[in-house]
């Protein structure tokens, strides 16, 4: 059993341990409300989302060397000029527009911002959370003139044009956890025993089995005790973009894998990773709203999803998609011999390409219509 006494890296302090735990009495609540067992999505969910106690909904500092994670754009300028780049020359005429989701401290969306090649695009961040909105609002004023050109929204657009962009988004929708068993599969789920959490299996749900890696079970390809999860959040995130979307292209990136390697028979313990103060962890039961909870992509699962919407394109390394965008050009634009603007950049460019690091670990996908 995991004890909600044990700190993912260090205690956290009394307001942290206060929020931590009136979050776990919610998901108790929640698990008694459902007769004993909820499965592992609805935990993540509330874990991540529950208002003003969840990871990403209570305010906390999350982003950046001071919060627990850092992104690709927060490691300098050169990922987000790269990418404004290739932006730029991809945007039809007709639709100037970028829509972010999960814009996180708005890092990324000042940097798009700020690029004169993206000069006249409008941006749009779709973002629930109050805490997050006010940070990015912040990171926006600082651009001259971008917050004209910038607008806020609360739900999904009706209808979607030019780039569509999500970086590390994905990766942090709830997922399922199913494990082989006796030539089928249980869903692995939480309990609630004397109060604390525990894992329980229990018959898969309907959500879990329309996940497109669920039909692996048919197929013999599940063993048993091999645990693993399926995304059909993703799924259904995906599809509704690739409905809405009239012209233009979806663009995500993060970190994850094609089918065959995401459920290579050696990783028979999934994906599922914690993220507290730059360490990972693999206790996600432990101070619900204080860690990130979170599991690579299936973007071959999700390439099916946008082609049946009639979306085309595909997904590559990081390191490829970054250097067929011009990384290197927009490298060489700075003189090595200027060591105090070159070494960052280099460092940057080394993290962002090296197969050891976010080069190969990270993919992007694009889906265009």
């Amino acid at each position: 059993m995991l004890s909600p006494t044990i700190p993912p890296t260090g205690g956290p302090s009394a307001d942290d341990q206060a929020s931590s735990t009136a979050l776990h009495q919610r998901i108790v609540e929640t698990i008694t409300a459902h007769g004993g067992w909820i499965p592992f999505s609805e935990f993540m969910n509330l874990a991540l989302y529950a208002p003003g106690l969840g990871y990403y909904a209570s305010g906390r500092p999350v982003f950046g060397s001071g919060g627990d994670f850092v992104t690709a754009p927060e490691l300098g300028g050169l990922f987000a000029e790269t990418l404004s780049r290739w932006i730029g020359g991809v945007l039809p005429d007709d639709a100037r527009t970028i829509t972010e989701f999960g814009a996180g401290n708005g890092t990324l969306a000042a940097q798009l911002l700020a690029a004169p090649c993206l000069s006249d695009v409008r941006y749009r961040i779709v973002e629930l959370s109050g805490a997050l909105s006010a940070r990015q609002r912040e990171a926006v004023a600082a651009v001259p003139g971008a917050l004209d050109r910038t607008e806020w929204l609360d739900a999904l657009p009706d209808r979607l044009d030019g780039i569509v962009l999500g970086n590390e988004v994905l990766d942090a929708m709830p997922v399922h956890l199913l494990v082989g068993h006796n030539g089928s599969v249980l869903e692995r789920g939480v309990t609630a025993i004397r109060g604390e959490l525990d894992w329980s299996d229990a018959s898969p749900t309907a959500e879990a089995l329309a996940a497109r890696a669920a039909q692996r079970i048919a197929r013999g390809d599940w063993p048993d005790g091999y645990l693993s999860e399926v995304h059909p959040r993703q799924e259904a995130f995906v599809a509704s973009l690739a409905e809405r979307l009239h012209s233009g292209a979806l663009v995500f990136i993060d970190y994850g894998f094609d089918e065959a390697t995401y459920y290579h028979p050696q990783r028979n313990q999934g994906t599922l990773r914690c993220h507290h103060r730059h360490r990972a962890g693999d206790q996600p039961l432990v101070w619900p709203g204080l860690q990130d909870i979170t599991a690579h992509v299936n973007f071959d699962a999700l390439t099916e999803v946008a082609a049946e919407a009639g979306l085309e394109g595909g997904h590559v390394p990081m390191a490829q998609f970054l250097l067929d965008a011009g990384i290197l050009e927009v490298l060489s634009q700075v003189s090595p011999d200027d060591a105090a603007r070159y070494l960052p950049l280099s460092a940057e460019a080394n993290r962002l390409l090296s197969p050891a690091e976010m080069g190969e670990l990270f993919r992007v996908a694009v889906w265009g219509r």
